[in-house]
C-alpha cells in the first residue's frame, strides 16, 4: 500500500527501518542481516570502526553505499566536545552531513546527558549537520532539540541494549504531538512488537541494533523486525478501533428477519416486563 518516504532532512529513505552494524559474529552476518532487514539506512559507530586498511577488512567494505545511506553515530562519547570532535571526523571520513548524535551520561546507564546533548546539538546544527539527536523520552526537551534546528528527535524505547521495549507510550504520544520533526524510537527494542508497538503509536520510525545482533538467530529475527515495522506501520495509518469495556456485536441484528431482538435470558419477549 502507498506511504509517504521517511525524510530525513536532504535524506529520503523508502524504509522506516534503521538498523545498527555492531554485535554481530562476522561482518559477513552484517551484511546478511541488513539486506534481509529491507532497511536503507545503517548507522556505523566512527570510534569503533577501522579506518586502517593495513589492518586488515573493515566493516565500511560490506555496506553497498550505492543501496545503503550511512548514518554514523556519536557512540561512546561522553561529553559534547568528544560528540562534535568524531562527527566532524565522520563528515571527512564518509563524505556525509548526516550524524546520529549520542551524548551520553555514563558508562553504567548509558542514559543520554541532556545538558551535552544540547551543547553538542547547538555546535553541529550550526556548522551544518544534519542532526538525529538520541535522548530522553521527555517531550519538552524534544521541543527543545527541535528548536535548535534537528531533523529527527529519537526518543529512548528503554536503556540501550536492554530489551525491554517501550517503557513510557504516553511520553512517545505526547512528543509526537509537540515537535513536527521525525520521531524515531531509539534503543531498548527486543523483540518485534516492541516495533509493532512504537509504530502503532505513530513514531516515523525506529532504529536497532541489539535486538536483532543479540538474537539467538539474528538473520531471521532481521526479518521479523522488518515485518514487524510494516505491520504497526499500517496499523497506525488505518487507525485502530476505540477500546471498548463491554463487547461489541460483529453482526449486527437490525433488520435481521427472524432476529426479534430477544435478550439473553428473556424468553419470548424482546423486552423486559
Amino acid at each position: 500500500m502507498d506511504d509517504e518516504p521517511l525524510v530525513l532532512g536532504g535524506t529520503v529513505l523508502a524504509s522506516r527501518l534503521l538498523v545498527g552494524t555492531g554485535k554481530y559474529a562476522s561482518f559477513e552476518e552484517t551484511r546478511a542481516a541488513l539486506e534481509i532487514s529491507g532497511t536503507r539506512c545503517v548507522t556505523v559507530a566512527v570510534r569503533r570502526v577501522n579506518l586502517d586498511a593495513r589492518a586488515g577488512p573493515s566493516l565500511l567494505d560490506f555496506i553497498d553505499r550505492s543501496r545503503y545511506t550511512i548514518l554514523p553515530n556519536t557512540a561512546g562519547c561522553y561529553d559534547a566536545k568528544t560528540a562534535v570532535r568524531t562527527a566532524e571526523l565522520a563528515r571527512e571520513l564518509l563524505g556525509t552531513k548526516l550524524v546520529k548524535l549520542e551524548v551520553l551520561g555514563d558508562e553504567k546507564t548509558l542514559l543520554p546527558d541532556p545538558v551535552g546533548t544540547l551543547e553538542a546539538t547547538r555546535e553541529l546544527v550550526r556548522q551544518g549537520f544534519e542532526v538525529l539527536v538520541y535522548t530522553s523520552d521527555d517531550p519538552r526537551l524534544g521541543v527543545r532539540l527541535e528548536e535548535l534546528g534537528v531533523v529527527s528527535v529519537m526518543p529512548a524505547g528503554s536503556p540501550i541494549g536492554s530489551g525491554q521495549g517501550i517503557l513510557n507510550p504516553n511520553a512517545i504520544r505526547i512528543l509526537l504531538e509537540l515537535v513536527s520533526v521525525p520521531v524515531i524510537v531509539d534503543a531498548g527494542v527486543g523483540t518485534a512488537s516492541d516495533v509493532a508497538v512504537a509504530m502503532e503509536l505513530g513514531a516515523d520510525g525506529v532504529l536497532l541494533n541489539t535486538g536483532i545482533a543479540s538474537a539467538r538467530e539474528p538473520l531471521r529475527m532481521a526479518a521479523a523486525m522488518r515485518d514487524a515495522c510494516s505491520a504497526g506501520r499500517n496499523a497506525f495509518l488505518a487507525g485502530r478501533i476505540p477500546r471498548r469495556l463491554y463487547a461489541n456485536a460483529s453482526s449486527p441484528v437490525e433488520g435481521v428477519i427472524g432476529s426479534g431482538a430477544v435478550r439473553p435470558g428473556v424468553a419470548g419477549s424482546a423486552t423486559r416486563s
